[in-house]
């Protein structure tokens, strides 16, 4: 009988977005729970806190022992943030550092302000040897383990990619207890099988039971575990995402290779824990591997032709040469994402689909068993920035760089990392003759308007301000809220020295801009032009609508739009018929510039044709349809509009609608 199999854990499936730590680490240090984390009802409290600030979403009820806060408590101390907690038999507490407080390294972490300064303080944690072996006597590192694994994959094919069912199998099970050559023999027996097999889920699900034989727990933990190890091992810097698997990372190989180890170590836990918790050494902090280490980057960058200039830097300490390669590794990241922007128009039903789980409110699509996309519930709210990022990128004519559109940080797969901060809108999408500033929510209760009317349009004035060309507010929420789309609809914002604006957003659900975007790409017809074409039909109605009628207006317009785009013809609707708002400036070619004052309405009910004042805007009792002809009267019911009276220089006339704005004789400003 083989050796009972246990599955390691570099994460935590309550915490599985390691992304997320950061952010609820500097909640902790700022809170009355440093050194003071244990107990029901501290850890209640430190929970309710980090619901508070929104980096938990803690359904009432749902948790109520504290669970969530232990969960964090464990991945603080895994990392080295925090103190772990010693066994008697491996140290006293006192020789290590006081419980649950923050660590020197934990400091650092929290100084880590750009994401590879945050990748780096992983490395150092998840290179240091603390987890036992069956053993119980030597530690190893996973992450060391899994590179190991890799590069001996590498040296017999070719490749350091490990797929997901290879690493579920064979990756997260083994420890340096195993043979390095047995496990790949094993990853590789298992790679060709597979290949021969007629179908990949069958024959996965039969080697999951068999694996499953010798190990205790669910089956259904060898993937469920693996996705999040996988994650968390990417956040080291050193592996990226290949399929639903890993890949050593190009520019990161030589490090792999230092990093890589498949024996165990024998020094005490106390020895590893103080070494975790004052951050490890790396590779990189030698100063003669740290020149190996930018010079191979120098080399790659230059076979891709990619310029580059260190001439200005001093290459004499290891933390210097680290900044040189640090700022070789930004520009190659940035070349990246230029390609990544490049091929996302070929990426276009994949970012539709995501589209379609953010309306769902997240989850999974399997596409087989080595492609799939994911959306975590909890990370709604990144993924929505991103995926309309992506969706800007492929209908593409910016003049501005993929980088510079967005204000939320990438991982190394050109996944979200967390949402944008705060201070700046969310998407600047500029194009040579205007600038569509995207804004983005998940929020859909009533709350969104107190969230998000005053700093959309603030970031709309600013642009208006800054930007020396039209610029055009789309607002893309899953549901929109009436009372959002009624501040949008009035659209006011004073600028600095009481300037007035009146500012051109329109609010769209997801769904709404999802058709459009998959409409344009059916249609051969994705570029910028039709987006803002878009735009300013949506807000055509808005003066004379009040928000239901306006968003039931939009819904109108956005189909009008698709089949105009899915036709190729533009058809004169209804829509189309020229709109007059309260106190409209009109210029008719005989009679020269004149504005609204009246409108005339018929009442076929009542067998009425009444006349209200339409200067300062529509009257109470009256709302309009959103054809902009048909309205409904409190008392007389449904109505059509029939005249405008018009004050000209020299006349007062009430002019025909709609022939007489129709007929070319006349404009509206």
């Amino acid at each position: 009988m083989q050796e009972e199999i246990d599955i390691w854990l570099v994460g935590n499936t309550g915490l599985r977005n390691p992304n997320r730590i950061q952010e609820g680490f500097m909640i902790f240090a700022n809170s009355a729970f440093v050194g003071n984390l244990r107990g029901r009802e501290n850890e209640i409290g430190f929970m309710k806190l980090l619901n508070e600030k929104g980096i938990i979403q803690n359904e009432d009820g749902k948790d109520e022992s504290g669970s969530h806060a232990r969960k964090w408590r464990l991945m603080f101390a895994k990392n080295g943030f925090i103190y772990p907690q010693m066994k008697k038999k491996d140290g006293a507490q006192e020789e290590l550092g006081e419980l649950d407080s923050i660590t020197p390294f934990g400091q650092s972490f929290l100084k880590a302000d750009t994401y590879p300064a945050v990748q780096e303080c992983y490395l150092r944690a998840m290179s240091v040897e603390q987890y036992a072996m069956p053993d119980g006597k030597h530690f190893f590192s996973p992450l060391r383990w899994i590179l190991a694994i890799m590069l001996e994959l590498e040296k017999r094919t070719g490749s350091s990619e490990i797929s997901r069912i290879e690493f579920a199998l064979w990756g997260h099970t083994t420890n340096p207890s195993y043979n390095l050559e047995q496990v790949v023999d094993n990853i590789l027996d298992l790679r060709k099988r597979r290949k021969e097999a007629p179908a990949n889920r069958p024959f996965d699900k039969a080697e999951i039971a068999k694996r499953g034989e010798n190990y205790s727990k669910k089956d259904d933990n060898f993937l469920d575990y693996s996705d999040m190890n996988m994650r968390y091992l990417r956040i080291s810097g050193v592996l990226q995402r290949k399929g639903r698997g890993l890949v050593i990372v190009p520019i990161k190989h030589m490090l792999a290779e230092r990093l890589a180890k498949s024996s165990a170590s024998s020094k005490p836990l106390m020895e590893q824990y103080k070494q975790l918790c004052n951050g490890a050494p790396l590779p990189t902090d030698n100063v003669d591997v740290a020149k190996i280490l930018l010079e191979d980057l120098s080399k790659q960058m230059k076979e891709r032709h990619i310029v580059f200039d260190m001439s200005d830097l001093p290459l004499t300490t290891p933390i210097e040469i680290n900044i040189a390669r640090q700022r070789l590794e930004n520009i190659l990241a940035q070349t990246d994402e230029v390609q990544y922007a490049n091929d996302q128009c070929n990426q276009w039903k994949e970012i539709a689909d995501y589209m379609s789980l953010l309306i769902k409110g997240g989850g999974k699509l399997v596409y087989d068993e080595d492609n799939a996309i994911e959306i975590p519930k909890d990370e709604t709210p990144a993924y929505l920035e991103w995926v309309l990022w992506r969706a800007t990128l492929a209908i593409d004519h910016l003049i501005n760089k993929p980088y510079e559109v967005r204000g939320f940080r990438l991982d190394s797969d050109f996944l979200p990392v967390s949402a944008a901060g705060g201070g700046k809108g969310d998407l600047y999408c500029e194009f040579d003759d205007f600038l569509i500033l995207n804004e983005v929510t998940m929020s859909t209760s009533s709350r969104q308007e107190a969230m998000e009317g005053e700093p959309v349009r603030r970031h709309v004035s600013d642009a208006v301000i800054q930007y020396n060309k039209p610029v055009y507010g789309m607002f893309i929420a899953v549901k929109i809220d009436t009372n959002t789309a009624e501040t949008f609809r009035h659209g006011i914002w004073y600028a600095k020295g009481d300037v007035k604006q009146r500012l051109d957003i329109v609010p769209l659900t997801l769904a709404q801009f999802q058709k459009y975007f998959v409409s344009m790409f059916r249609a051969n017809q994705a570029k910028p032009e039709n987006i803002r074409d878009l735009i300013l039909k949506c807000k055509m109605r808005r003066d004379i609508l009040d928000a239901p009628a306006w968003k039931q207006y939009i819904s109108v317009a956005v189909e009008e739009k698709i089949e105009e785009l899915l036709s190729g013809k533009t058809v004169l609707l209804d829509n189309d018929i020229p709109m007059v708002s309260a106190g409209a400036v009109v210029h008719h070619i005989g009679f020269g510039d004149g504005q609204v004052v009246a409108l005339t309405a018929s009442f076929p009910e009542h067998s009425k044709i009444i006349q209200f004042p339409y200067l300062k805007g529509v009257p109470d009792e009256i709302t309009f349809y959103p054809d902009g002809k048909t309205l409904l009267h409190e008392i007389f019911g449904e109505g059509t509009i029939s005249s405008y009276k018009i004050v000209f220089k020299r006349y007062i006339m009430d002019l025909p609608y709609p022939s007489e704005f129709l007929d070319g004789m006349m404009s509206i400003d």
